[in-house]
């Protein structure tokens, strides 16, 4: 796998550059953040996710639409509700990166 940090960083595409600038931009909203770090220790459902970061179903629904568009989150049906986590490891390892790198 090609490492840009450690290669020639004109091998990095221009689109590419533009996706990262666009994932980047999902992580910088504070909210999406709070949403992220919780599904970190387990999936949880809207309601849960509401309830926990004391915000409405529909706020949360509306961030986990954009969460889910950048495949950062996905979700499976129990019965009539929406469980939600992390995509995958990618979401966790930088997550839990940027926040190391904060507290050094």
């Amino acid at each position: 796998m090609n490492h840009p940090l450690t290669s020639d960083p004109s091998l990095l595409l221009e689109e590419e550059v533009y996706l990262l600038a666009d994932l980047f931009h999902l992580f910088a909203d504070p909210t999406r953040l709070k949403i992220l770090f919780s599904l970190l220790p387990k999936e949880r459902s809207v309601g849960e996710l509401a309830t926990l970061l004391q915000m409405t179903p529909s706020a949360v629904s509306h961030q986990l639409k954009l969460l889910k568009g950048e495949k950062l989150v996905r979700y499976r049906r129990s019965g009539k509700s929406l469980i939600y986590g992390l995509a995958d490891e990618h979401v966790r390892l930088i997550t839990n990166v940027g926040l190391e790198h904060i507290r050094e």
